[in-house]
């Protein structure tokens, strides 16, 4: 068995912690949907990209609250029509996603456009239909700020009234999937911190 680090905080450095809590603090007030692209960079993309592939989803978004809290807006999609998905804003109290960042449970269903909760704009503006979806929790600086999403999206055809889906069926998403996207989910938490961290105490300078 590997011995454990025996690590000590330096006491000059905890006077000061309650100094750099708050300045995080403020740091975060200041992140809104549209700077939040400058605290990432491909790395982080890069993950998420491949965690998306391993689940077998068409594509993912990372949505953020907006200052207003009233919304979540998408500020990064890995799929081919990114520029026109990137930006979309959904009130809080609709859809799945705003579900998930009420309750911070994690959410995944197979068939979810079934599900009444399931909201259809972003289906609608894209002429698609979300066959499967991955939510979970986004946090960053101790809370959450947004959800991450991945779909399984199918093409559509009019019968009747209705959009009903064409084609077969995606093998849609299980448990596994989803621990994976929760554990790319902490990764991302986790570069992101330290960025802002970094940023905090001055070591992102020359």
């Amino acid at each position: 068995m590997a011995e454990r680090p025996n690590f000590l905080s330096n006491e000059k450095f905890l006077v000061l912690r309650n100094t750099l809590a708050e300045h995080l603090r403020q740091i975060a007030q200041n992140i809104t949907p549209e700077n939040f692209p400058g605290i990432c960079d491909e790395q982080i993309y890069q993950l998420l990209k491949e965690a998306f592939q391993r689940t077998g989803a068409n594509e993912g978004s990372i949505w953020l609250l907006d200052r207003s809290r009233e919304h979540l807006v998408i500020v990064y999609n890995s799929g081919d029509r990114s520029e026109e998905v990137t930006g979309f804003k959904q009130p809080l109290r609709e859809g799945i996603v705003g579900l998930v960042v009420a309750s911070e449970q994690s959410f995944v269903e197979t068939e979810v456009y079934k599900n009444a909760r399931h909201s259809r704009k972003l289906d609608d503006k894209l002429s698609v239909m979300t066959h499967a979806i991955i939510v979970v929790p986004f946090y960053f600086l101790n809370e959450c700020r947004g959800v991450i999403s991945c779909v399984q999206l199918v093409k559509t055809k009019r019968q009747a009234d209705r959009l009903m889906p064409a084609g077969p069926a995606p093998a849609g998403f299980d448990l596994q999937h989803l621990s994976t996207i929760q554990r790319v989910a902490v990764i991302v938490r986790d570069l992101i911190d330290y960025r802002l961290l970094r940023i905090a105490v001055g070591w992102n300078q020359p």
